[in-house]
């Protein structure tokens, strides 16, 4: 799959990124992964992100990384695309960014450098290494310290072909609009805030109605009818929704930092497809938070 090939397939559907296994000690667990892509690809998202955030790629080895990108490729094959995490220094980026196209990825997710703040100037330097590092396609993730302007966006597009995909995990409308306007369709445009579904509405209405879920993890069929009810401006649906799961969820996701990640391995483990704990410094919910999450999903059958 050549990078346009990607970029036409991501302008369209629901993206998702799945969480990590882990068993009791915190090893990788491949058997249950590949599983767990298999249980996950039928529903029909458009590209599965491998190794991103909710993927915990933050706490991962080099080898480790090896090998969960191997199992999604090897599981997901001519079913459904998969793009890896990377990120990091500009070096190790380029590492994972290699490695995946060697292992057979379609493309990377390319994730913040984390925290050293940078100009725009070092900022496009980084993007434009790693796009030169590969053949395939990359998406720039602009959230946290990463935060490209429409001037330095324009450049990267200019320089790297393979730069194909923006995702926003900031919510700056300003922002988005302006780099929206600029770049129109030089790139596919990914919603990327946590639990997006809450900001999909609103993402449509800039021109961006791709997003990524991150409660397709657990509850499939509540995200794909979710996604198709924004999609069809079935704001009846998407307000009851809305109402009776996602604002409900929020609650206990916002309780703690990280738990964007956690409540989705806890809703992962209460429908019977259990990928064990998060790393820390993430912290598992606790016995409460998770019968608070049981009753959301069983009140949206979906358990």
């Amino acid at each position: 799959m050549n990078h346009q090939d990607l970029k036409t397939i991501m302008s369209a559907g629901l993206l998702s990124f799945p969480v990590t296994d882990f068993d009791e000690q915190g090893n990788f667990r491949a058997s249950t992964y590949a599983e767990r892509l298999e249980w996950l690809a039928p529903y029909g998202a458009s590209a599965l992100f491998a190794a991103g955030g909710t993927g915990e790629f933050f706490s991962l080895t080099p080898n480790e990384y090896s090998d969960v990108i191997q199992v999604a490729v090897d599981t997901c094959r001519g079913k459904v695309p998969i793009l890896a995490g990377a990120g990091g220094a500009t070096r190790s980026a380029i590492a994972y960014a290699q490695e995946a196209e060697r292992i057979g990825a379609q493309g990377i997710l390319l994730l913040p450098h984390y925290l050293t703040e940078a100009s725009q100037d070092g900022l496009v330097a980084h993007v434009e290494a790693v796009c030169k590092s590969v053949d395939f396609g990359v998406v720039i993730y602009n959230r946290g310290i990463c935060r490209l302007t429409p001037d330095s966006l324009e450049k990267l597009a200019a320089r790297c072909p393979n730069l194909i995909g923006f995702k926003d995990g900031i919510g700056d409308i300003e922002l988005m609009v302006s780099i929206r306007r600029r770049m129109g369709d030089r790139f596919t445009y990914l919603g990327g805030l946590p639990t997006a579904e809450i900001f999909a509405g609103a993402y449509k209405a800039l021109g961006v109605p791709v997003y990524s879920s991150a409660v397709f993890n657990f509850v499939p069929k509540l995200a794909m009818d979710f996604y198709h009810a924004i999609a069809k401006d079935d704001h009846a649906t998407t307000n009851r929704l809305i109402d009776e799961f996602f604002l409900p969820y929020l609650e206990i996701r916002n309780r703690k930092a990280g738990y964007a990640v956690s409540i989705v391995k806890a809703g992962a483990r209460l429908v019977g497809h259990d990928a064990g704990p998060v790393r820390s410094p993430l912290t598992d919910l606790t016995a409460e938070e998770s019968e608070q999450l049981r009753a959301l999903i069983l009140a949206q059958g979906a358990q």
